[in-house]
């Protein structure tokens, strides 16, 4: 049985949706992610769309910690 998340493959390069979508996370977060400098994505010039590797999602996850709640 899945339970819907998809998976991350580091060598894949994904757009804005599938990365905000296997993070469990919305488009504005990810976008302030990416803005705060958490997420390193790219943007080829005269290209609309961003891309993101997997590579980077993982490494980001790597340098986050989870906080604790009381």
């Amino acid at each position: 049985m899945s339970d819907g998340k998809q998976v991350i493959n580091e060598n894949a390069v994904y757009s804005r949706q599938e990365a905000a979508a296997a993070l469990g996370v919305s488009l504005s977060t990810l976008k302030r992610l990416i803005d705060e400098g958490y997420l390193r994505a790219s943007r080829p010039a005269g290209v609309r769309r961003i891309f993101i590797q997997g590579s980077s999602i993982f490494e980001m996850l790597d340098r986050t910690e989870v906080e604790r709640l009381a």
